[in-house]
């Protein structure tokens, strides 16, 4: 265990009385931490607590601590961390890590902590002029109505996240602007060689071949839509309701003249009215976004969209554990109403929804990789996505692409890509694999 050294800082502005408010939060927080802090923790005036060699965790404001009172736990420091009232100093992976894993070797959360240790904390709250009103949301937290799921909830839920700006995603991601997992041959190619591999992958494992009919189901900006019908020879349909996305891909259909092979809906994707009609389906990282209850009615449109012995591949999220949205920063600053489950209940849900699953295909550690290539990105334009969006905004996507590579590197999420055919007529499926 690291050897815990408490100081005060001499700088102080106040002759020393109320110099020792970190060392007042480190006493009051260790039946919550299960112990020392695990962090270096400076406080707003100045003062210093906990291990000299851990990650620096400043507390700038009365108000981080009036938030973690009102929402203990994640979002509550998501919510300090994005208003700039507390900051990680350095690396935010490393310290992120070293929180997750000093919780681990802690047993954190345990149960709840004793009267005398929720006393203790009221006090000191008290004595920090910390108790109050809670401080408003952040300007940049989902604050999204309506019956969970229904088309106009889902537009809203939708429109939070990709309607920041073409111009800001196109900072973030490469060329193409793939926002799903790439296929990374090695560690070392780039996001855009990753990204066309990927593509590719999928367009193969479709059987695309020229003439052939595809629906992109949740097209993104067009990525896989322009890219079957430039390089397979596809006709295809793309499906988005975020109105940026549409407008983005008409742009790029035009510039390549490929206005008799692609065709985007601004269209919910319980709206296609198509039916036995596709030669191939692809849906990438857009189940993650339909919930639980309205998953079967998903994976119908999947089956009836496509002709029997047509192919429809999925790329998906899976997750276990408490929170299938994600956890209360996702749910909350990102993705609201998303669900993931683990693959093994998807597969289920696909197949009990008539489809016919015949590979299952993890691409965990290779989203460790794409994400790497999108923060390198995103800190090379720092200064350009500041002036779009502001540095609240900013702050919500390092933490969340921080946070997200972590997800994947240590385990706690996934991403398959889920090949099937629909059953009725036969399918053109190789006996060996060369994908």
């Amino acid at each position: 265990m690291t050897q815990v050294q408490y100081t005060v800082s001499a700088g102080s502005t106040n002759g020393g009385v109320d110099s020792g408010i970190a060392l007042r939060l480190a006493d009051a927080v260790r039946p919550f931490v299960g112990g020392d802090l695990p962090v270096r923790l400076r406080a707003w005036d100045g003062s210093e607590a906990g291990p000299v060699d851990a990650p620096l965790v400043e507390l700038r404001s009365v108000d981080a601590v009036r938030r973690l009172l009102w929402h203990p736990g994640e979002l509550g420091a998501a919510q300090a961390y994005v208003t700039g009232e507390l900051e990680v100093h350095h690396d935010l992976d490393q310290a992120l890590t070293h929180a997750f894993a000093v919780a681990r070797e802690r047993g954190l959360p345990g149960g709840r902590p004793s009267p005398a240790a929720l006393a203790q904390a009221v006090r000191t709250a008290v004595g920090l002029g910390a108790l109050g009103r809670p401080p408003a949301a952040p300007a940049s937290q989902a604050n999204i109505k309506g019956r969970l799921h229904s088309a106009l909830r889902d537009r809203r839920a939708i429109s939070h996240h990709y309607d920041l700006s073409n111009e800001f995603y196109s900072l973030i991601l490469e060329e193409s602007m793939a926002y799903s997992c790439g296929y990374h041959a090695t560690p070392d190619v780039s996001l855009e060689e990753a990204q066309r591999a990927k593509l590719s992958l999928v367009c193969t494992k479709l059987g695309l071949e020229p003439g052939m009919t595809l629906l992109d189901v949740g097209c993104g900006w067009g990525s896989l839509s322009l890219h079957a019908a430039e390089h397979f020879g596809a006709r295809v349909t793309g499906v988005t309701i975020a109105a940026e996305q549409k407008k983005f891909i008409d742009a790029r259909i035009a510039e390549r003249g490929l206005q008799d092979r692609v065709e985007i809906r601004l269209q919910d994707y319980r709206e296609v009215p198509e039916r036995d009609h596709f030669d191939a389906v692809s849906s990438i990282e857009m189940g993650e976004h339909v919930g639980e209850k309205n998953y079967p009615t998903y994976a119908e449109v999947l089956r009836r969209s496509v002709r029997p012995g047509g192919r429809v591949l999925i790329q998906q999220m899976s997750r276990t554990g408490k929170w299938p949205g994600g956890g209360p920063f996702i749910e909350s600053f990102i993705a609201p109403d998303m669900y993931m489950r683990p693959v093994g209940e998807t597969v289920a849900h696909l197949e009990r929804g008539g489809l016919e699953v015949r590979d299952v295909h993890g691409l965990r550690e290779h989203y460790v990789l794409t994400v790497a290539g999108w923060l390198e990105r995103f800190e090379a334009n720092i200064e350009r996505l500041t002036e779009l969006v502001g540095e609240e905004v900013v702050r919500v996507w390092r933490l969340y692409l921080v946070g997200g590579s972590m997800s994947f590197r240590d385990g706690r999420m996934g991403v398959d890509q889920i090949l099937m055919v629909r059953p009725g007529a036969p399918h053109t499926l190789p006996s060996l694999r060369t994908f």
